[in-house]
């Protein structure tokens, strides 16, 4: 059975949350079984291991789960991106549109260095609001967004039309 067998397996629908007519992709499953997770984390270390990555930024908070053991196993760093607010050192924000709504997001001033390359991970790509924000982010840095990566993409809403601004290097492991 694929990887992506496994995680589709894995993934759980969840009817109207968090909001009536909404089906939540919930990973949380994936999390439950560390052979899989460790499976998730191998296969995005062999898909990245050659890339010329400087830095991998992981999205608040599910984009940190497998965005940390993958710049840890690619030995950069790894960047927080927050909702305004949760990080304790001097910030840059920008503001962008969400899939329920808006928000702004944050990063540590000197999380990036000028011209860096950076890997945008995510559990979920949707609509692209909180990816295409992270972009601002990092262009914000003097940095270069190399690619975005993502464990599930719900290709019916378009959302990698959005991130083509910054990167048509688009990967994820399930396609809904």
């Amino acid at each position: 059975m694929t990887l992506e067998h496994k995680l589709t397996a894995a993934i759980r629908d969840i009817q109207d949350f968090p909001k009536k007519g909404i089906v939540f992709k919930d990973i949380t499953p994936i999390m439950m079984d560390p052979e899989l997770s460790k499976a998730v984390v191998d296969h995005l270390y062999m898909l990245y291991k050659g890339a010329d990555l400087d830095a991998v930024a992981g999205i608040e908070s599910r984009g940190f789960l497998f965005g940390y053991p993958l710049a840890m196993r690619l030995g950069i760093p790894f960047v927080l991106i927050r909702k305004k607010g949760k990080l304790p050192h001097e910030v840059i924000s920008v503001d962008c549109d969400l899939e329920y709504g808006s928000a702004t997001i944050e990063m540590h001033i000197d999380a990036l260095s000028e011209g860096q390359k950076v890997l945008i991970h995510d559990d979920l790509l949707a609509t692209g609001g909180s990816a295409y924000g992270a972009g601002m982010l990092i262009e914000k840095a003097g940095a270069k967004v190399a690619g975005f990566n993502f464990l599930v993409a719900l290709e019916f809403l378009n959302g990698s039309d959005k991130l083509k601004k910054y990167s048509n290097n688009i990967t994820n492991l399930v396609t809904y």
